[in-house]
């Protein structure tokens, strides 16, 4: 008698199988991961028509310009990295991630101080975790402009050669009970605190100099070589 004998692979050994291809795939995936560097300062290769990663902010700084501006940080932020051999010349070279820059232009006469910090908040966690920014300030940067001009990324923070700068005291006014006002207030107080420690953070002013400069009761205006001597910009385009 002759005994047919099944040569298919039974259901139990299919799944092994899967899961040994599944397990060499992810290792081979991880390997390649690890091979991965992320450099800030090196350039992606040229393309014939190169992606524009820049963003304009001009104008006031309201509520609708800041939710544009924090929506477009974040769409170049999730487009930031490419691939590239660290040697071009030599396909077998190591393959490296680079960070593309954002570039940010700024004129602005001012604006709404939560939606300034709201766009400085952003500019900061994007620099720590992916990319620099590199800021342009043009025509005018005052009041809550000035911060986000020199949030950018030191050295990579320019100001045109006939720019104006202007710091200014926060302006607000209130009204209602004596108990809502003496609370506005206090915000107001808490307002002028955080941007002047703000600016500090970004520039070589200290607090006690800005304070001074607060403390005219005027607005100040500044060239664009005051404003490189003062760290809010590195260099003159």
């Amino acid at each position: 008698m002759i005994k047919r004998v099944s040569t298919l692979p039974s259901a139990e050994e299919k799944q092994k199988k899967e899961k040994q291809k599944k397990e060499k795939q992810k290792k081979k995936k991880k390997k390649l991961e690890e091979q991965f560097i992320i450099v800030n300062n090196i350039h992606p290769p040229e393309q014939e028509h190169p992606e524009l990663r820049t963003i304009n902010l001009y104008g006031d700084i309201t509520e609708k310009r800041g939710s544009e501006v924090v929506a477009a940080l974040l769409f170049f932020q999730n487009s930031a990295i490419t691939t590239m051999l660290e040697d071009p010349s030599d396909p077998e070279s190591s393959p490296i991630m680079v960070a593309r820059n954002i570039n940010m232009y700024v004129s602005t006469h001012g604006g709404t101080a939560s939606d300034m910090f709201s766009i400085i908040d952003v500019m900061d966690s994007i620099k720590g975790a992916t990319c620099d920014i590199e800021t342009i300030g043009i025509g005018k940067v005052m009041s809550a402009g000035v911060p986000i001009l020199a949030a950018g990324t030191p050295g990579k923070r320019k100001i045109g050669r006939n720019c104006r700068v202007m710091l200014h005291n926060v302006m607000a006014g209130t009204g209602g009970t004596i108990f809502s006002m003496e609370n506005e207030l206090e915000e107001i107080k808490w307002v002028q605190d955080s941007y002047i420690k703000c600016l500090a953070n970004y520039t070589k002013l200290t607090p006690a100099k800005i304070r001074k400069i607060l403390k005219t009761q005027k607005d100040t205006y500044f060239s664009a070589e005051e404003a490189i001597k003062m760290g809010i910009a590195d260099e003159i385009i």
